[in-house]
């Protein structure tokens, strides 16, 4: 039952693909969610099989034996495999919770730096104007939600490019699209294979709203226009923007004008079936890592001399 604990460890490392092709097949939105979900599902799966190998570990020591009040040390799996395993858990369990933590505090920061600016500034409904000859422009969550534009951005777009870009991160708020980013982050710390993946959920973030900005203003290449024109604006980034703070001038620019001036995407007729095999994947991982949890109880109670029971 072990050996199942590798299973969740191994699986984040085919999402990445399956990600990829499910935001080719699938509407923006829907591989969003799907791919979002799944990631969600998978991190958790890979973290909670390190802790397993961790007790796992430990619980073959006599001192830790006996403060888990065991009759004798665990004999679970061979200390060959267990024992290196478990050393490599905990090394990874503390680089997450520390990369983790250290993400989870400057993100902190920068989010009160940034709603400190837009504080301080007047507002015009959703939309907060700072006077910086630097182009930029973000959605930033929080209550309310409201649209961060520097006056550099406003000069470099027309007026109707305006609209477009102020759609764009519209959608973002309503779209909720700042936790889509968080776990984004998150997941990348926690797996070397969800890395990649998190990479395609910012893109499907960038996807939506674009899609959603050309419906609101009817027309796409208006929509592909601004966007394009707003990054080539936007050369320097904002240091003090939080990374889960979405913005239209993010992620692979060239390819979401191209989708933009392609005409509207049908989901295609294998796209259920990439949707399938990313749930197929998460429910593979929490299978895995539910049986060797059940597992590795059984052989807990044994070790305590409750096997009879």
């Amino acid at each position: 039952m072990t050996f199942l604990l590798l299973v969740p460890l191994a699986l984040p490392f085919t999402m990445a693909p399956l990600a990829r092709r499910a935001l080719e097949r699938l509407t923006p939105v829907s591989a969003l969610w799907v791919v979002t979900v799944s990631t969600i599902v998978v991190a958790c799966c890979s973290l909670t099989a390190l802790g397993a190998f961790v007790l796992t570990g430990l619980l073959q020591l006599r001192l830790f034996a006996a403060l888990g009040e065991l009759v004798r040390p665990l004999r679970a799996g061979s200390a060959v495999f267990v024992v290196p395993a478990a050393a490599f858990s905990v090394g990874g369990l503390a680089v997450c919770l520390w990369t983790v933590g250290r993400t989870v505090l400057r993100q902190a920061r920068a989010f009160r730096a940034a709603t400190t600016e837009a504080d301080r500034r007047s507002t015009a409904g959703d939309l907060c104007v700072i006077d910086s000859p630097h182009p930029d422009a973000y959605a930033l969550p929080g209550r309310p939600h409201r649209i961060v534009v520097t006056t550099g951005m406003l000069r470099s777009l027309s007026p109707q490019e305006r609209e477009a870009l102020f759609a764009h991160e519209r959608a973002h708020n309503a779209g909720g699209h700042h936790y889509f980013l968080a776990v984004a982050e998150l997941a990348a710390h926690c797996h070397p294979g969800l890395r990649p993946v998190a990479g395609v959920i910012r893109l499907a973030v960038e996807r939506a709203a674009d899609e959603a900005a050309a419906t609101v203003v009817g027309d796409r290449r208006l929509t592909a226009r601004a966007i394009g024109r707003a990054a080539l604006a936007a050369h320097a980034a904002n240091e003090e923007r939080p990374a889960f703070a979405a913005a239209a001038t993010s992620g692979p620019v060239p390819q979401r004008v191209a989708a933009l001036l392609a005409p509207p995407r049908t989901p295609h007729r294998a796209a259920r079936w990439i949707a399938v095999l990313l749930v197929a994947c998460a429910t593979v991982s929490v299978g895995a890592s539910a049986t060797g949890i059940i597992g590795f109880h059984h052989e807990v109670e044994i070790a305590q001399g409750e096997e009879g029971h």
